[in-house]
């Protein structure tokens, strides 16, 4: 459906993956369709609708399937599509690309990354209508164009692409779908390794030997282990639950290495913040219950905040460490629900599939 030039009005679907991209959507709706009218002054509809695109067998995007929402929204001129798929070609992270002929474009909403990434949105998106509306557009719609990235053309006349930055776009990507798999979300997928973290945790604060251990520890010694229990609980959350993806073939290994980093990203953001969620609770239960001077008789020196806090800081690693072991009683189906890989997956295979270790290309 080719775009009529004397219309006086123009109608726009925009169509987001549901979960973050969604509310992105939401956040940028009024902003968005406003721009759109100042930019092309004609009267303009901006339509939302959170839906989730399919992949082919060819780890494709499922476009086809967009002609079918045109039965639903007829007097649509433009759709736009913004998915959580992290998408990658020509070597470089595939921030959107244009389809003339069907009037579409597709945005990657981790290829933008993980700051300012409404701004961004805008930008991107005002950029692909301007690459659809036949007529030119007014001298304000310049504002609103990229200046950080170009778009190039494709073999195919009607195929437009906008590649991320050689150099930034990779770190911006793996950023970008960090903060797609909400790592905030997390804990309550973690239940099982909540409470064994906690109980262990909380075990530091009536054990005698903890208090003289963290005591004749050094600060670095402390932080050394800190920052293995952390490792070890990231590394056990991967292997127990196999969230480590592994490329089928050479020409993947690239979009595997994101898949994988931004995993470790998440997990690793993840088990800081019940790390510093641990110290903070043994530190109080600390001060409620062991007393100044017979912490004094214990560690054979005058108690300080500082051995509270280091006995916390101990009992948190300890936790950490028990709370990998824990986590082990929870599903693997909400823990490998926190990755792309996972989730791409259930985009492509039904019920019947037994190829369920194929890693979706987002090509």
């Amino acid at each position: 459906m080719m775009l009529d030039t004397r219309s006086q009005a123009l109608q726009v679907l925009l169509v987001a993956d549901p979960g973050l991209p969604s509310r992105r959507a939401a956040s940028i709706h009024t902003t968005l369709e406003r721009y759109l009218r100042e930019a092309y002054g004609v009267t303009t509809t901006l339509h939302t609708l959170t839906d989730t695109i399919r992949l082919t067998p060819e780890r494709e995007l499922a476009l086809g399937a967009v002609d079918d929402l045109r039965d639903d929204y007829p007097d649509v001129n433009i759709i736009l599509i913004l998915t959580e798929i992290p998408r990658h070609s020509q070597g470089d992270p595939l921030i959107a690309e244009v389809h003339s002929d069907r009037n579409l474009a597709v945005v990657s909403c981790p290829t933008l990354g993980a700051w300012a990434t409404k701004r961004r949105i805008i930008k991107v998106m005002m950029s692909s209508v301007n690459k659809l509306v036949p007529w030119d557009p007014e001298a304000t719609t310049r504002k609103f164009l990229l200046g950080w990235s170009n778009w190039s053309n494709n073999e195919d006349s009607h195929h437009q692409s906008l590649h991320a930055h050689t150099v930034t776009g990779g770190p911006r990507l793996i950023l970008g779908m960090t903060i797609a798999n909400e790592p905030w979300r997390t804990a309550p997928k973690l239940s099982g390794a909540l409470a064994a973290a906690s109980a262990t945790g909380a075990f530091g604060i009536f054990y005698s030997s903890i208090w003289q251990m963290s005591t004749y520890l050094s600060t670095l010694r402390l932080l050394s282990i800190g920052a293995v229990a952390i490792l070890v609980m990231v590394a056990w959350l991967i292997v127990s639950h196999k969230l480590w993806d592994r490329p089928v073939s050479e020409r993947l290994a690239t979009v595997v290495m994101y898949y994988n980093l931004s995993t470790v990203l998440t997990l690793l953001t993840t088990v800081i913040a019940l790390y510093a969620t641990l110290v903070v609770l043994i530190l109080l239960g600390g001060l409620v219950v062991i007393d100044p001077e017979f912490m004094t008789q214990q560690i054979q020196q005058d108690s300080s905040f500082a051995n509270y806090l280091d006995i916390a800081w101990l009992s948190a690693a300890m936790g950490v460490v028990a709370g990998g072991i824990g986590a082990s009683f929870d599903t693997d189906a909400d823990v490998q629900r926190l990755t792309h890989g996972q989730r791409l997956r259930q985009r492509v295979y039904t019920d019947n599939s037994t190829d369920s270790d194929d890693v979706a290309e987002n090509s």
